[in-house]
């Protein structure tokens, strides 16, 4: 295959190449079903994974559902996911959206975009990764890395989130958008650290045009 010249085309091939590079992406959030990814992904906010996977079992243990969490002391959440960061304002998004699954959606997690993005927390990443990891729904959440690397890889210049979800979305099949986000997630994770990014063993860099790599043909991308 040659090298792609339009960002659609590179869209394309950086979804089959990390295809093979991580076969089993899955979302490394923990849980179980999807009020506990809705809670988990709300907790994510300005943290890490690992952390948001230290304080859910906690969490979950003593409210396995949204009518027990709606219900819930703000003081005792606060305490149990005060080490993922503003657990103020976590811990209150967290309350309230479980009041709004139980008053409006008979306590289960909705699946349309226009409802999800009304609960406190939420907003279209969030949205986003409950519909495609939980639900199997078109979703293509961008989160730092998504954004970073899409534009990275040429396939937009945009910084507003929306905007690179709307743009790279029309690159590729709404099938395929939450395993491109998995993957691209992953591989910002593993092999292009923002400060750091390791361009000579990543398996996209003689098709991106940001790679520091010495054997780099710049030229050849347009």
């Amino acid at each position: 295959m040659g090298t792609p010249r339009t960002p659609k085309g590179r869209a394309k091939v950086v979804f089959a190449r990390l295809a093979d590079e991580y076969p089993e992406a899955l979302c490394e959030l923990n849980h179980r079903n999807p009020f506990e990814l809705l809670a988990a992904t709300i907790l994510s906010a300005q943290t890490t994974d690992v952390r948001v996977n230290l304080v859910t079992p906690a969490l979950f243990d003593a409210y396995p559902d949204a009518t027990a969490l709606a219900v819930a002391d703000p003081t005792a959440v606060e305490q149990i996911v005060r080490s993922t960061g503003f657990y103020q304002s976590k811990a209150r998004n967290l309350i309230s959206m479980a009041a709004s699954l139980v008053e409006r959606f008979d306590g289960e997690v909705p699946t349309a975009m226009e409802d999800l993005v009304t609960l406190a927390g939420v907003g279209r990443k969030t949205a986003n990764v409950v519909r495609s990891v939980a639900f199997g729904l078109p979703g293509l959440p961008v989160d730092t890395h998504v954004g970073r690397l899409c534009r990275k890889l040429g396939l937009t210049v945009e910084d507003d989130p929306v905007r690179v979800e709307t743009i790279v979305g029309s690159f590729l099949p709404p099938s395929d958008w939450g395993a491109f986000s998995l993957r691209v997630i992953l591989h910002g994770r593993r092999v292009c650290d923002a400060k750091k990014p390791h361009c000579v063993v990543c398996v996209l860099e003689d098709i991106c045009p940001s790679s520091t790599a010495p054997t780099k043909h710049q030229a050849s991308i347009k």
